[in-house]
């Protein structure tokens, strides 16, 4: 048993076993939401960053009290427990996405590192001139700056999926951009971080899987609300982040098939990732420490397995359930502001991600108005600006949640929209 599992509390064990999802059994856990404040605190942002529930916390800080070391190198007590719970972190995150070997997966420091890391060590290793990579418009930055930079440097075409009136992938499109054979490289978002769009990955993996093409899946919206299956989707990498799924900042994770990541040349060069070291030559290490240089990040790792074993005990399908019922209530509430616009498709094709216009406010000023009753909102382009110009919009608001977030704080989010409707019409 792990040390984050000795530190589970029992409330979230309580709300699982009731019938039904209890969000605001849930939300005991969450010290954050006990904070004395002038206002409650009503967090929509959970797809910027989640909040952490104290069985996070106090793993990482036993860690820290308790079992202080650097991993790998040490052969005395604490070393060899840090150790143990640093690679006990690394199985956790194995099972939770179902790969083959925890070999399969390698520590980053986030979703965005993970893709740099197949762009720069598989891209650039195994892509040439007149090759082509098929992308989406609703990719976050992430999935799209080291695509125009290795694309710059390779001569590589970038082709993207069109996108439907409701913000939707037309999948049927697929086949043809990649008829030519030229694709080798289909990279996606599981779910957009704008419009909500649960996209169809394994349909779009082995339509890519047909023409040869590699698949790379970004899971930094889904792998927190959602069952995530690397094996059942069939993705050659997934790239997924340790802070939208209740861990700490600082720690992302890369599944990569084992096959490709053995192929891949190292993405850092430094300690750890070697097997030995000459004045003029290095051998690498093997899998997966080839692509983990220096010092890890270890308290993190410690806090991500506790987070996986509280989303466990809360059931990822559960969490998702209430995520696209909360979605849907939204979707309903926010149909009574005049002027004001959703962004995305029916709640059916979303995740608990929903972004908004209002006619004649700017986000900004949206966003300002709502945290003056502490309701926090997103505003801003939400690092998809080739979205946001695809639908003529500079910015938008988004409101997004996770499984401590209540119906009422959605009340309270219509209340505040209608009031900054008021306030800006005067």
């Amino acid at each position: 048993m792990s040390v984050a599992t000795n530190h589970m509390h029992a409330g979230a064990a309580a709300a699982a076993s009731a019938s039904s999802f209890d969000p605001a059994a849930v939300r005991r856990d969450f010290p954050i939401f006990d904070t004395v404040r002038e206002k409650p605190l009503r967090y929509l942002d959970s797809a910027a960053t989640s909040q952490k529930p104290q069985a996070v916390l106090d793993a990482m800080d036993h860690y820290y009290r308790s079992y202080n070391a650097n991993i790998h190198r040490g052969v005395y007590q604490i070393a060899e427990e840090a150790t143990a719970a640093f690679e006990n972190a690394r199985k956790r995150v194995a099972s939770f996405l179902n790969a083959a070997s925890p070999r399969e997966i390698i520590f980053t420091r986030n979703s965005t590192e993970a893709i740099n890391l197949v762009a720069h060590a598989w891209g650039r290793t195994f892509l040439k001139d007149g090759d082509a990579i098929v992308l989406t418009p609703m990719e976050h930055h992430s999935n799209l700056v080291p695509w125009h930079i290795l694309a710059a440097e390779k001569n590589v075409e970038l082709r993207f999926i069109p996108l439907t009136s409701d913000g939707r992938l037309e999948v049927d499109a697929l086949p043809g951009l990649l008829a030519d054979g030229r694709v080798k490289l289909v990279s996606f978002v599981h779910v957009s971080n704008v419009l909500g769009t649960v996209n169809p990955a394994t349909e779009i993996t082995r339509i890519a899987h047909t023409a040869g093409a590699v698949v790379l899946l970004d899971a930094s919206q889904s792998a927190a609300h959602m069952r995530v299956d690397v094996r059942a989707i069939g993705a050659d990498f997934v790239a997924c982040t340790a802070h939208k799924m209740l861990g700490p900042t600082g720690i992302g994770m890369l599944y990569g098939r084992r096959e490709l990541l053995e192929a891949m040349p190292p993405f850092l060069g430094g300690g750890e990732m070697i097997r030995e070291v000459s004045l003029t030559s290095s051998k690498w290490n093997e899998l997966p420490w080839k692509f983990e240089a220096g010092t890890m990040a270890i308290a993190e790792a410690v806090g991500l397995g506790a987070a996986i074993d509280y989303l466990d005990t809360l059931s990822m399908d559960a969490v998702f359930a209430h995520d696209q019922a909360l979605s849907a209530y939204t979707l309903e509430q926010l149909a009574t502001v005049p002027g004001l616009r959703v962004l995305g498709p029916s709640a059916e094709y979303r995740g608990g991600v929903v972004a908004f216009t209002l006619e004649g406010v700017h986000p900004h000023d949206v966003a300002t108005v709502l945290d003056r009753d502490g309701i926090c909102v997103r505003a801003g382009h939400h690092c998809a600006m080739p979205l946001h110009e695809h639908m003529g919009l500079p910015a938008s608001a988004r409101a997004s949640f996770h499984c401590y977030s209540l119906q009422e704080e959605v009340d309270a989010l219509v209340h505040g929209l209608h009031a900054a409707r008021k306030l800006f019409a005067r």
